[in-house]
């Protein structure tokens, strides 16, 4: 009982940790795009060929090869699937076909889904998560199978984590999945203690390709 007080005492100071350093970012990028804004005119035909570029070099208008995420999942004793093989990270504005439902990486779209404990009600686009999930978020998905008071009961949890998100994902075999960068794993309920050791090893866990990048600020539908 005490170690399992003192693993939700550290996780509560963890998320609020990170809590605090999102608002200080915040406050920096406010002050960094007022300061910007004074001579964005001035360098606004030269910033916007870097843009073009920029776009250009990282896929910004192309599809996602299937092939660079080819790999496949193992299973370990604790019941997360790890996924063995590459996990690109370009930057797509068109339909990624994942080749996992829900998708555990690969490329994506440029903006991020808000991912502050926010729960969506209808499907969202995979490729704005799986932008979350380069974050350090973890996804929490569920189908039309799962009884609504796991819903419910998670959709509550998740309003207390930052660094996380839920939606229905209705392509889903498993009625209610968590998903990290690289990571997935069943869960029988909302009381299945598979849920707080999920959350606890990865929000912002090892396998965050971006940590401490923003969740806020982001697609919010």
């Amino acid at each position: 009982m005490g170690s399992a007080k003192k693993s939700s005492a550290s996780r509560t100071a963890r998320i609020e940790e990170m809590r605090r350093a999102e608002q200080a970012r915040d406050r920096r990028n406010r002050i960094l795009v007022v300061a910007a804004s004074v001579v964005v005119v001035a360098g606004l035909v030269a910033g916007g060929v870097a843009l073009v570029r920029s776009q250009s070099d990282d896929g910004g208008s192309t599809a996602a090869d299937d092939s660079r995420s080819a790999g496949r999942f193992v299973t370990g004793a604790d019941g997360v699937r790890a996924w063995k093989g590459t996990l690109d990270r370009n930057h797509v504005t068109k339909t990624v076909d994942y080749p996992v439902t829900p998708p555990v990486g690969g490329d994506h779209n440029p903006v991020w889904m808000n991912c502050d404990g926010d729960v969506y009600e209808d499907e969202i686009n995979a490729t704005n998560a799986v932008h979350s999930l380069e974050h350090g978020a973890v996804w929490v998905t569920y189908n039309g199978d799962a009884p609504e008071r796991d819903v419910e009961a998670l959709a509550a949890k998740v309003k207390k984590t930052p660094y996380t998100l839920m939606s229905p994902v209705d392509g889903q075999k498993d009625p209610l999945v968590l998903t990290a960068w690289g990571h997935q794993r069943t869960v029988t309920g909302a009381d299945d203690p598979a849920v707080d050791a999920f959350l606890e090893k990865f929000v912002q866990g090892q396998q965050t390709p971006e940590p401490g990048a923003a969740c806020t600020n982001g697609l919010s539908k």
